[in-house]
């Protein structure tokens, strides 16, 4: 029993005729009732009684018949669906990522993805840090997160797109605002706004600043980079953040981003639990994403002074 043999005796009850449903799926008469009788010869049964004029079930192939009539179609429904997400066009894509990822990293991405998948869905799961990511992603229920990357996670496969350079944001007509760029001992005692707790991107920061013998302060926090650029930008303190493209510009006017060379880059990208394990969807969406954010990450690099 197979499901062309279920499909075409929904067929011959339909049409009432083994010639018709021949015609119409381009094969001989023979071949119907070949899948008929198969079906007859599991079941013990007759299905269908022939008459001068066509076929008609009997009362044992009108209860198949109905029972096919409800979920030969769901079936089929459901395997256009699959066939669908094999192809890479319907389904959805489960993503967890912190609060600023679609904004910085995603959103040109999104866009075009859209563009190529209108049928698929994007699901995503906001999360306080990297951490938070990794341990989601590890429970299942989904396929993707967007994180810093860091050290290597038991059962998570990290795939690196693009590294971010660090930047002193700080506002304009500070007295370092107009260097061309800040060394350690620029920090020295100055009131830092600080990164969200338990960040990968605080713990680089902290790790940096005492193995360089720099003593900051902070008397404020913030729960994102984008807050923390925000106060620095009001003269509320310094932050000392990745750079991202997204603060150049005149959305930005009293802000200037000045490097700090000295500061190893942080890596951004993706996390999965088994890259062969993704469906077509969510790499076709992992890879657009990539692509549009290593074009970000080119731009996000601070220029020489700083300076828009």
């Amino acid at each position: 029993m197979t499901l062309d043999d279920l499909r075409v005796f929904m067929d011959v009850c339909r049409s009432g005729s083994l010639s018709a449903v021949a015609r119409d799926l381009d094969c001989t008469q023979p071949a119907v009732s070949q899948h008929v009788k198969r079906l007859e010869r599991e079941l013990g049964l007759a299905l269908v009684e022939r008459h001068p004029r066509g076929v008609v079930p009997t009362q044992a192939g009108r209860i198949l018949h109905a029972a096919l009539r409800d979920g030969l179609g769901s079936l089929d429904h459901a395997l256009r669906q699959l066939d669908a997400l094999a192809r890479g066009e319907g389904g959805s894509v489960r993503i967890t990522t912190g609060a600023t990822t679609v904004r910085h990293f995603m959103s040109a991405g999104v866009v075009d993805f859209r563009a190529r998948h209108p049928q698929a869905s994007l699901e995503f799961q906001t999360a306080n840090s990297s951490r938070d990511c990794c341990e989601a992603l590890a429970a299942g229920g989904l396929d993707l997160a967007w994180i810093t990357l860091d050290t290597p996670v038991r059962g998570i496969e990290q795939r690196p797109v693009v590294e971010l350079p660090w930047v002193l944001a700080v506002r304009e007509g500070d007295p370092l605002a107009d260097r061309s760029h800040i060394a350690p001992a620029d920090l020295e005692h100055v009131r830092l706004i600080g990164l969200p707790e338990n960040s990968t991107s605080r713990a680089r920061l902290d790790v940096w600043l005492g193995g360089s013998g720099v003593h900051v302060s902070s008397d404020s926090s913030a729960a994102d980079w984008d807050t923390a650029v925000l106060l620095a930008e009001l003269g509320v303190g310094y932050a000392v953040v990745p750079a991202l493209p997204g603060w150049r510009g005149p959305g930005h006017p009293d802000l200037r981003l000045v490097p700090i060379p000295d500061l190893p880059p942080l890596t951004a990208g993706w996390a999965v639990r088994r890259w062969d394990a993704l469906s077509p969807l969510a790499r076709a969406f992992a890879d657009t994403v990539a692509r549009h954010s290593a074009a970000l990450g080119a731009q996000a690099a601070p220029g020489s002074s700083g300076r828009r």
